[in-house]
């Protein structure tokens, strides 16, 4: 680990997240690291990474493939499997300076925070609070403007067809939901 700070940066869009620490691999400090980054090695090219907050920093001194976007990785500082315990479930982020700029046809999951979320009909359903991944694909949270529970959209082509970052907008279509027959 490192004390390294982030460059004038807070949470939200000045940091990207990268990856998330795992479980512990073997006895000798090795942690499990999904990687988010299009070429998962990559994550250990962009310097020190920081926790949410951007107060913690972690160094990778190496990485190796584990699977499809998994690695198994050494931090600075972390020696003994105790110490990549401590790690377990930490999301890593980058200052998005660091980042290469997207192309004109793409943007980064950070980038959609904050945008309106709104129908094909133009009604509009609320605010991007997140993009969630719980193993089966990206989902949108939407916290709807009259506040209550947030909505959850996959976010398929199919589901939000326009993503218009320099509109500040998503389009959704939201699934139609089928019933069980009773």
């Amino acid at each position: 680990m490192s004390d390294n700070a982030p460059p004038a940066s807070k949470p939200g869009r000045e940091l990207v997240l990268l990856g998330r620490f795992g479980a512990p691999h073997g006895v000798r400090g090795e942690i499990r690291l999904q990687s988010f980054t299009a070429d998962p090695l990559a994550i250990a090219s962009y310097g020190p990474l920081f926790d949410k907050t951007g107060a913690r920093s972690f160094v990778l001194a190496h990485v190796r493939p584990q699977g499809k976007d998994m690695l198994a990785a050494r931090v600075e500082g972390v020696g003994d499997r105790a110490g990549a315990e401590k790690l377990t479930r930490i999301e890593l982020y980058a200052p998005r300076a660091k980042l290469p700029e997207p192309d004109e046809d793409e943007f980064y999951l950070a980038d959609l925070e904050g945008l309106r979320a709104e129908t094909v009909e133009g009604a509009t359903l609320g605010h991007v609070l997140a993009v969630r991944n719980f193993g089966a694909g990206d989902i949108l949270e939407v916290r709807p403007p009259q506040g209550g529970e947030t909505l959850m959209f996959p976010f398929t082509k199919a589901v939000v067809p326009i993503v218009d970052i320099a509109g500040s907008r998503v389009v959704i279509a939201p699934p139609v939901e089928i019933e069980g027959e009773g």
